[in-house]
Order: structure tokens, then C-alpha cells, then sequence
């Protein structure tokens, strides 16, 4: 995918290792003036209620910015896509004044334990732990290090295994979240943002130059086009009907996004550091996923993943090569560290405490748990080497969770009087509706409505069937609860 990228020498690869070390060594001595080591679940998974508002933005950036999208995104090779980032403004701006003082008012370590509460029973919070669960471990993991072990691969021009390559960088991000928790992964996040979003920049400030500034001419105008056709990835209408509720589900009840949230003193710290990784959302993030894959095109043409690698390889001083394998690692690995540390919180909380016991010491857990599930991640790195297109892929496997899940959290904050084995069945109903689709209906041409239409027919369908089977089978009337009683 990435083999035009030049074979780097030893001192860039030296360099590379350098600013690894640098943010490494950087990151262990801010987390050494504040770890505790109280053993506690807050401590590990929410840094203690002690991230400020710049650690907060500088977490939620990166855990969302990784090689799958700076490869993915620009191997579309059209600005239509800009699009997910651009709506992703307006999803943290309900994160931020919608959902942190929800959980902050309930004292959430996790998402689930908010729908505990509201359902007053454990089986939603349960299931909904297991399928962020699923979704870490067979989605997310695996396709950041596939994605950042391909780039790697080719950057350093070696003819190893990818899986080598992965390993390396999942084993640096385990590190992080044994040592460290949250808190280390937060600092490395914002430390290792300043390089990736600069050298990121940088690349696109090159790229354009190398065309003399004319990303138009040669460009058919569907590659530059903000309105998508009905046979583009993103359709027009669709920004008004799947899109504000995949942005809803990722931003605002997505344990490894909100985890960050959750993680300051109070809520206006939260809330300013939510609206400063907004402000990066929609002002830095997308001229970075999109630009260089249209310059991509008009240099060498449809060349789809390889479009960013080729451009780099192009357009990027030799010089900068080393710096430039620190910023695709640091990606790879604070995305992979952030998720895993939500994961490992997932289990210790709703797991392990439910059924196996109290945790006294949630370090010694959490890194048993990182572990084993880095392993698993490893191993699962092969099933994604035949991806035509990794963003893309990922976007569907991701509504298969994303309504389903989102419904409960609908059906929980609007209405009361529902019972949670009621949003057991309507999540059910989301997973095997949407599943029935992406598998069969689809690809067989029996429905072909886009998958972002279909998620808001599976939102709407996993809320009423929670409704229906609240009612008719449980015998529970529910009320509506309106938006001004949801938020309290």
C-alpha cells in the first residue's frame, strides 16, 4: 500500500528512536510529580480527577487521530470526506454541554454506569460493557497497529513482517497504560499532538507548494466536491440524517473518548478542554485528512491507501523522514494506548468488580488485563491485510455497535419508567438488524440504502423495540421524560 515510501537510513531511523525516547523520558517525568498509587479505580482510570483542561483536548485529539485515518481518509482521495471531521465539531459540542455534566452529576468512572443507574439494573450495563469490549478488541486495536505497522513496514523500507512492526508499537503502548494509567497516556497524547498536528501541517503546506498552489486543475470536480453523489461514501443527505447520531454515539457515549472527559477536576475544566479539542476538530484536522490525498491525485492518480505514503515519500525532505516515523508512531501508539486503557477500565469496573470480586490493587489488574488483550490485538493484525479501504471498513464494522448502543442511551435519558432487560432486547434487536444488513441485505441488493441511512433506521427501531417490549411484554408504561428532565 505504502511502497513508494524511500528506505530510511540509519540516523533517520536513530532519529525516530530519539523522539520516541524524548516524549517517553517527558511524559514519565510530568506523570512522576502526580501519580498516586492508591490502587484505586479513579487513580488508574481517570488519572485521579486530575487532568487539566490542555491534558483533557490534548487526549481526546489524539486518541481520535491515528494512521488509519491520515492513510484512510486521504486513500478516498476526495474532500467529501472532510466531512467526518467536520461534523465531529458539532458532536463534541454536545459531549461538552450535553453529556459531562451527566456524568459528572452521576460520578461515572464509565459510560455503562450511567445507563445502570438510569435503568436501575445491571444487565444494560453489562452488555453494553461487553460490546465496547468486543468492538476494542476486534475493531479498534487490531486496525490501529495493522495501519501504523503497514506505514512503519514500508517507511523503513523493511522487507519484515508487518506483525513485527506492530508488536513494537504495541508493546511501547502497553507500556504507557501498565505504568502509567490514564494519566501517563493523556500526557503522552498532548506532547506527542504538538508533533503529529505540526509535521501533519507541514506536509500539507508541502504538498500544496508542489503544485504550485493548484489542487484544482487535472481534479475532477466529484474528488473536490463537498456534496457527495448518492454513490459517494458520504452522500449529501446524509449529514442530516445518520451523521449528527454516528457523531453523537463516538463523541459523546464512547467510553474511550469520554473516559478523557471524565477524567478533570470539575466540570467547567472538562468542559473547556472538551471545546478546545473542538476547536482543533474543526480548524487543524481537516485540511490534514484530505488535502494531501487530492494532491496525491493529481500527481500520480487513483492510487487509493497509497495516496499519503506516496505524497510523503514526494514531497517530505529526507531529512524530516526519522521525525516523520516518530509522528506515525506516536499516532499509532497513543491511539493504541487510549483505547486500551479504556478497555482494561471496561473490564475492571463492570466486569471483574460485578462478578469476580473487588479489585484492591486496579494497577496490578490493569496490567495483567493490557497484557493479554495487547496479545489478542497482535494477533488479530492479519485479518485486516486485505482491506480495500481501511476507513471505510472501519465506518460500517462501527454501526453495528454505534445505534444499537446509542439506543440505549436514548431510551434511558428520554423516557423513564423503562426496565433495562427492555434495552437489553432493543440493543439486541440493533446488533442483529444492522448485521442482517451489512452481511446480507446489502451486499445481496436486497436493500441499498447507504449504511449511514440504515444506522438511523436501526437507531429508531432499537428505541421503539425497547419501548415495545417495556410495555406489551414486561407490562411497564414509560413516560417521556423531555430534554430538560434528561439532563438532570
Amino acid at each position: 500500500m505504502l511502497a513508494n515510501l524511500p528506505t530510511a537510513s540509519g540516523i533517520q531511523i536513530l532519529v525516530c528512536i530519539a523522539l520516541t525516547a524524548i516524549i517517553g523520558v517527558a511524559t514519565w517525568a510530568k506523570v512522576r510529580q502526580a501519580k498516586s498509587h492508591d490502587g484505586s479505580s479513579k487513580d488508574v482510570f481517570l488519572a485521579g480527577g486530575g487532568l487539566s483542561w490542555l491534558f483533557v483536548a490534548g487526549s481526546i485529539t489524539l486518541t481520535n487521530l491515528s494512521t488509519d485515518q491520515l492513510v484512510g481518509m486521504n486513500g478516498n482521495q476526495m474532500l467529501l470526506l472532510a466531512w467526518w471531521e467536520i461534523c465531529g465539531f458539532a458532536g463534541l459540542l454536545i459531549l461538552a454541554f450535553v453529556f459531562v455534566p451527566i456524568y459528572y452529576r452521576n460520578n461515572c468512572t464509565t459510560v455503562t454506569e450511567l445507563l445502570e443507574k438510569r435503568y436501575k439494573g445491571k444487565s444494560i450495563r453489562t452488555l453494553i460493557s461487553a460490546l465496547f469490549l468486543f468492538g476494542n478488541i476486534l475493531i479498534y486495536l487490531p486496525a490501529a497497529l495493522y495501519s501504523g505497522g503497514l506505514f512503519m513496514q514500508s517507511l523503513f523500507g523493511s522487507n519484515l513482517p508487518i506483525i513485527y512492526f506492530a508488536g513494537i508499537l504495541a508493546a511501547i503502548s502497553a507500556a504507557y497504560t501498565i505504568f502509567g494509567g490514564l494519566r501517563a497516556v493523556a500526557v503522552m497524547d498532548t506532547y506527542s499532538g504538538i508533533g503529529v498536528l505540526g509535521l501533519a501541517m507541514l506536509i500539507v503546506i508541502l504538498a500544496v507548494a508542489a503544485v504550485d498552489y493548484d489542487i484544482v486543475t487535472d481534479v475532477p470536480m466529484e474528488r473536490l466536491s463537498m456534496i457527495g453523489g448518492p454513490d459517494s461514501p458520504i452522500p449529501f443527505h446524509t449529514l442530516f440524517t445518520g451523521m449528527i447520531f454516528i457523531q453523537i454515539f463516538y463523541w459523546s457515549t464512547n467510553q474511550n473518548i469520554t473516559q478523557r472527559a471524565m477524567a478533570a477536576p470539575t466540570v467547567k475544566e472538562a468542559q473547556k478542554g472538551v471545546m478546545v479539542a473542538a476547536l482543533i476538530r474543526i480548524l487543524i484536522v481537516p485540511p490534514i485528512v484530505v488535502i494531501p490525498g487530492i494532491v496525491a491525485y493529481k500527481m500520480f492518480g487513483d492510487i487509493g491507501d497509497a495516496a499519503y505514503g506516496r505524497l510523503v515519500a514526494e514531497v517530505l525532505p529526507g531529512w524530516l523522514s526519522g521525525a516523520f516515523a516518530a509522528m506515525v508512531a506516536a499516532a499509532v501508539i497513543t491511539t493504541f494506548s487510549a483505547v486500551l486503557n479504556s478497555s482494561v477500565a471496561l473490564y475492571s469496573v463492570d466486569f471483574h468488580e460485578q462478578f469476580v470480586g473487588p479489585v484492591k490493587d486496579h494497577w496490578k489488574l490493569a496490567a495483567a488485563m493490557s497484557v493479554l488483550l495487547t496479545i489478542v490485538a497482535i494477533m488479530l493484525v492479519p485479518l485486516y491485510q486485505n482491506a480495500e479501504s481501511i476507513i471505510n471498513l472501519l465506518q460500517q464494522l462501527n454501526g453495528l455497535l454505534s445505534m444499537p448502543i446509542l439506543s440505549a442511551f436514548i431510551a434511558g435519558l428520554l423516557f423513564r419508567g423503562v426496565a433495562a432487560p427492555a434495552a437489553v432486547c432493543g440493543v439486541i434487536w440493533g446488533v442483529l438488524l444492522y448485521g442482517i444488513y451489512s452481511f446480507r441485505l446489502e451486499p445481496a441488493g436486497i436493500i441499498t440504502m447507504h449504511y449511514i441511512d440504515f444506522m438511523v433506521v436501526t437507531l429508531v427501531t432499537s428505541v421503539v423495540a425497547a419501548l415495545f417490549v417495556n410495555r406489551f411484554i414486561l407490562g411497564n408504561r414509560a413516560r417521556f421524560a423531555g430534554f430538560k428532565e434528561a439532563l438532570t
